[in-house]
């Protein structure tokens, strides 16, 4: 019986010195950022630029561009958050044009998808949970985290796959799409997805991504009689949403996920609308 006791407290002891190791190492970590993988938070977005801040320091701060009061709320085009998704969409003009072309789905669509996910990363101050554990997240399942510049799921990214070559699909696109997401013979294709997402010097992948999802919803609903093509607030809100939330109907509402930016809240729908409907970029995208 002493003997017995004695190999529990060996035990016991043993399980305290490893969650010692893994505790240690994870601050380690942490401090080297030896955790940042492709598709990290960090990674995602370094593209677009170092996470802004504003110079004055007060206790209420809003992140208002330097021209604008630091304690008064500003409209979300006067924050330095936008100036840093201004400057990473600029970067890819010209991917997000060669996406336009090939789905049909328009450059400024595109880019108003992708303007309110980066928005809510450099406006949240929270992230810095997600950017050291995202990976081992990663790690037990890549489906329940976003990957890419547009912050698609992976299990998002099969759908769009599924009803790209799926013609009895309410989603089916038609038939040019499939050949754009295409697979080598032999290809991992769960590793190939998501070395496409998480290619942080070519963003192709993210924006066709992105793109077929936005076209795909849009085919369901001209199926039910509804144009929506040139309906942000629609189609960035569904963007948000997932596909399981698209239900075709006359009076649709612009929702998604709240975001903060400017000492102000949008929804992630209305955020992309606002973009849409601005004239911020609208040399570079066109409707």
């Amino acid at each position: 019986m002493i003997e017995i006791l004695k190999n529990l407290g060996k035990l016991v002891i043993l399980g305290f010195a490893g969650i010692g190791v893994v505790v240690t190492t994870v601050y380690i970590g942490m401090q080297t950022g030896s955790f940042n993988v492709p598709g990290s938070i960090d990674n995602r977005n370094a593209w677009f630029g170092a996470v802004p801040t504003t110079t004055i320091a007060l206790a209420t701060e809003y992140g208002c561009q330097s021209k604008y009061s630091q304690v008064d709320p500003c409209e979300w085009d006067q924050t330095v958050q936008w100036e840093v998704v201004k400057g990473g969409l600029i970067k890819d003009v010209e991917v997000i044009k060669r996406v336009s072309a090939e789905t049909g789905v328009s450059e400024r669509m595109i880019a108003a998808a992708v303007t309110p996910e980066q928005i809510r990363f450099f406006a949240d101050n929270r992230e810095v949970f997600k950017r050291y554990f995202e990976p081992l997240k990663l790690l037990a399942s890549l489906s329940k985290f976003s990957l890419g510049v547009s912050g698609i799921k992976q299990d998002t990214a099969f759908l769009i796959e599924q009803y790209a070559n799926s013609t009895s699909s309410e989603f089916y696109p038609g038939p040019e799409a499939a050949s754009l997401l295409s697979y080598q013979e032999g290809d991992d294709q769960s590793q190939v997805l998501f070395e496409r997402l998480t290619n942080e010097k070519d963003h192709y992948y993210s924006y066709l991504y992105t793109a077929l999802f936005l076209k795909e919803v849009e085919s369901q609903w001209r199926r039910q009689g509804y144009d929506i093509s040139e309906r942000p607030d629609v189609l960035v809100t569904l963007f948000n949403l997932g596909f399981n939330a698209s239900v075709p109907k006359a009076d649709p509402k612009v929702s998604g996920s709240t975001i903060k930016v400017g000492g102000q809240s949008y929804s992630f729908g209305y955020l992309g609308t606002l973009f849409y409907q601005s004239d911020e970029l609208s040399e570079e995208f066109s409707k």
